[in-house]
């Protein structure tokens, strides 16, 4: 999705949200990631004035008041967070680990395949066809990706072929590189 995300080109206008949608937003983001509602008044505050980015191919992102990024969508889609918002709360989002073998692979942008998920290196948490998950790495304490299942874990072991999570958000790639928004 950011692979070739560059910020000055991508970027077709930024929109100041009324207070509705505001709420509107926080939400679904509550509705989706229910562990963050002890945590929601500070990554998204109820009197901040939040935007949306919007970008080419059908991409908004939602920056905060000091122009951090804090989830993005693509196409109406479900609300996802940004890799820098997953570090500070690393807790609200189901994981799957790869292997070391997957490692560069993930950090170039590819899907994760089913048999990087289902290696004697990888873990699997039990979660349902496009669920959001934090994809970790054997022997890292940090996510390297920000990925949506495209089978359920439990097809994902019987299956053991083909995409088992879609790669949307890595480091390293165009938002994690994106500079504060003014």
């Amino acid at each position: 999705m950011f692979k070739k995300f560059d910020e000055k080109e991508s970027i077709s206008g930024i929109l100041q949200l009324k207070s509705s949608v505001q709420k509107a937003i926080r939400g679904k983001i509550l509705e989706s990631y229910p562990y963050l509602e002890n945590y929601i008044d500070v990554i998204i505050p109820k009197k901040d004035s939040l935007r949306i980015v919007k970008c080419h191919d059908h991409l908004e992102i939602i920056v905060n008041s000091a122009g951090e990024q804090q989830f993005f969508r693509h196409r109406e889609g479900q609300w996802m967070p940004t890799l820098r918002l997953f570090h500070k709360y690393p807790f609200f989002l189901p994981m799957q680990q790869v292997d070391k073998g997957a490692i560069r692979f993930v950090l170039s942008g590819a899907n994760i395949m089913c048999p990087g998920l289902t290696s004697p290196g990888a873990k699997m948490t039990d979660v349902p066809k496009d669920t959001v998950v934090a994809i970790l790495a054997e022997g890292k304490d940090h996510a390297l990706a920000i990925g949506k299942t495209t089978l359920s874990t439990e097809d994902i072991a019987k299956v053991n072929k083909g995409v088992g999570v879609e790669n949307c958000h890595y480091l390293n790639d165009g938002l994690w590189q994106m500079k504060p928004v003014k």
